[in-house]
This record gives structure tokens, sequence and C-alpha cells, in this order.
């Protein structure tokens, strides 16, 4: 009886999924995103914070908010502090601007509150219904190659260069060699349509890893008693000092419209996004982000977001809650498992990053190409956000172009006031930053 009011709750039967495909797909997104729990604390830690401690707040606070997001919004969207935000916060904030750590997690806070009014307010829902119809697949797309970047910089098989910006990697690198190894293996298996593909990729990849030496088996115990150096160390009334107005701003917008583009892209490539676009139970989801971002600071992180890494437990069937659930779990449980979660290295998670990014090119099929007003806007969204390694960056291209185009056309009259609004805001940006 409990399991089958439980499956009505999270609508298995609508959405065509099960408990051991949800299972599954939750432990798929968490091996994809599990790099996060080590290297928030690497990035983190430059700035005086207490690595431990940091650590566990990581895990702490992405199992809250991903069990969160599952259990009250029901998406398959996980939740961990966000790449990117971790450097501002560490590089231009607390080093660049010599801004005290307790204070920067002050402005984190005071952000996810700000979030959180602008939900209430309804504000965040009419954003994410002014994001023309027409940008969705280009999001969905940019998305996609971005993730494909990353898991191909993690891997070593592309790499910077100051002539020409990236470069092939030393294919070589025992690294890269693993990586490729696992990309074969995982693309071999979807070929084949194994319905563990991603999984067992990952597992072959990191056993792989582990015989050449790659990956160590390298015991780092979590404590729950470690989470006290960061703990409520956040310095709200330091952060309301007017000085931190732009670097709340920055947290704000930032994170606004990375989680949006993250929510578009993810449950557009979960087939959850109707075609009125009209996304259900979005004010739950907006609630649980901002809420998530909250107990972030409280903890000792940067900013808690929505992962595009979630596509990985999609593309492993995963359409329910129960799937960001499991991957919450994970993250609690890895506060007393850290070992098994540090054995896994980037090269064995880089050919899903891969490989789910290559899924998600499927959605440039829905970008009207013939017709200049969409076909722009969509390309400079698709292509920015991988070479800016910004979400927020290529929706703000997306967004300029799609209003002045339609202005220069005589067409003004189809964008809606809240998308000036926003391409305002966005200018600005641009011009102050």
């Amino acid at each position: 009886m409990m399991r089958s009011g439980l499956e009505r709750y999270f609508e298995f039967s609508r959405l065509g999924t099960n408990w051991r495909t949800e299972i599954l797909a939750g432990v798929t997104t968490f091996v994809t995103m599990a790099y996060i729990i080590f290297v928030n604390p690497s990035i983190l830690s430059q700035t005086g914070m207490p690595a431990a401690g940091v650590m566990a707040a990581t895990c702490i606070s992405a199992g809250i908010a991903s069990i969160l997001m599952g259990a009250v919004a029901r998406y398959p969207i996980a939740l961990a502090p966000g790449m990117g935000l971790n450097a501002y916060f560490t590089y231009a904030v607390v080093k660049g601007m010599g801004v005290p750590w307790q204070v920067a997690l002050g402005a984190v806070f005071l952000s996810g509150v700000a979030f959180l009014l602008l939900t209430v307010a309804g504000v965040r829902e009419k954003l994410i219904r002014a994001l023309p119809v027409d940008l969705y697949g280009a999001v969905a797309a940019g998305i996609g190659l971005f993730i494909a970047f990353i898991g191909l910089r993690n891997a070593g098989i592309i790499m910077a260069d100051p002539a020409t910006a990236v470069k092939l990697g030393d294919l070589k690198n025992p690294s890269a060699l693993v990586a490729l190894a696992g990309l074969v293996i995982t693309a071999a298996l979807q070929a084949r349509q194994f319905p563990l593909a991603i999984l067992t990729g990952i597992a072959a990849s990191t056993g792989i890893a582990l015989v050449t030496g790659v990956a160590r088996w390298n015991p780092q115990w979590g404590n729950l008693g470690e989470l006290g150096s960061t703990f409520l160390q956040l310095d709200i009334a330091g952060a309301m000092n007017l000085g931190l107005a732009e670097i709340l701003f920055v947290f704000l917008f930032v994170d606004l419209f990375d989680n949006l583009g993250t929510l578009v892209g993810v449950t557009k490539h979960a087939g959850l996004m109707p075609e009125s676009g009209e996304l259900p139970r979005v004010n739950r989801v907006l609630m649980a982000d901002a809420s998530a971002t909250m107990l972030g600071a409280l903890t000792g992180t940067s900013t808690v977001v929505s992962y595009i890494e979630s596509t990985a437990g999609i593309v492993a069937g995963g359409r329910s809650g129960v799937t960001a659930i499991v991957t919450g779990l994970l993250f609690l449980v890895s506060l007393v498992a850290a070992p098994l979660v540090g054995v896994v290295p980037a090269a064995a998670t880089a050919p899903a990053l891969v490989l789910v990014g290559a899924a998600m090119m499927s959605h440039t099929a829905e970008v009207r190409w013939g017709d200049p007003l969409d076909a722009i806007p969509a390309f400079l969204t698709i292509a920015a956000i991988p070479l800016t390694f910004s979400i927020a960056n290529g929706l703000a291209l997306g967004f300029v172009s799609f209003a002045l185009l339609r202005l220069l056309s005589g067409r003004g009259r189809e964008v809606s006031w809240i998308v000036w609004v926003l391409v305002a805001a966005f200018v600005a940006r641009f011009v102050l930053s």
C-alpha cells in the first residue's frame, strides 16, 4: 500500500518509470557529479576555509537540497555547490576584493533570501515564462555542448592554449587513455541499447583507472564533527554593508540565470516541459533552489545550484523526484563513505558527460533554422554557453539578440515587457562588469 501510494505521488505510471530505473538513475547522477565533494573544498580552502568543514558542508547541502527537490518539487534535478560560483567566491570576492570568507558566506545567504522573496512574489516564475519558446531547444543544446566540453577538459583530451584558446591534449596521457577507453565502452553499450550503459561505463573506466594507476585508493573519511569548522560561520551583518551590493548582484544574477537555463535544459531533455512552456510545480522548484542556497551558506559553502549533470540520470531513464532523492541520499552517505566516492576519477566520469552532451544535441532540431529571427539568437545561445563557460552568458546573448532582432525587423510588439526588462539588465551587467 505504501509503495503504491508513493508510486502515485511520484506519478510513475504517467512518466513510464519504476523503482529500479529511478534508483539506477539517481546513482548515475550522483556518480557524475560526485567530483564536487572534493573539487569544492580544494577551491574554497584557498580562502582560508577549513577543507574538512567545506567537504562536510558540500555533502550535507547537496544531500538535503537534492532530497528537497525530489520530494517536494518531484523533478529529477540534483543540486550541489556550483562550479563557477565557487571560483567567483574564492578568486574574485575573497582573494580579489579582500572580503573575509565569513562575510562572503553572508552575501551568499542574502542572495538566497532574495531568491526566496522573488519566488514568493512570483517574479522568478514570470522570468521562466518570459523565456522565448524558440530558445528552449537552443538552451538544451548549449548545455549539452557545455557538459561535453567539461568532460573532455576533465579527461585532458582538450586543454587550454594561449594561442588558440583550446587545443588537443596529450592523448598518450594515462587519464586521457582511460577516458577514451571509457568513451568507447559506454558508446558501444549505448549502441546496443544496454539500459545501464552510462553506469557500467563509469564502473569500467574506474576499474581501468585503478589498474593503470590513474586512480588510487586514498581514504578521506568524512566526519559530521568536521562540519563545525564552517557551520554558522557566515557574517550576515558584514554582508549587508552597501559596499557589497555588486557582489550580491553577481551572486543573484548568475545563480538566477544559471538555474533558469539548467531547469529549462534538463526538463526539456527529460520530456517534462509541456509544449506551452508552462512547467508544472515550477514554484516548488524555485523554492527548493532558494532554500538550497541559504542552506549552503549556513553549513559553509558557496551558492548551491541545480546541476546540469542531472541529465546523466535522465539519459539513464530517471523521470521522477525519486532520482533526485537517491542522489541526495548518496551525498549524505558520502560523509562516512568518502573513499568509495574518491576512487572515481574525473577521467572515469568524462565519457558520461560527453555522451550526455551528444544526446542533448538532438534539441537543435527544434530550432527553426530557416528564420533568422529564431536561428541567430539560438546559435548565439548554443555557442556562448560553452565558449564563455557560462549558461547565464548564453541566455544573455540569446535574450538580447532575440529582442533586438524583432525590434529592428518591425516586430518589437512580439517581445513581452519582462523580456525588455531582462535585456536592460543584461546590457547593464555587460557594461558595468
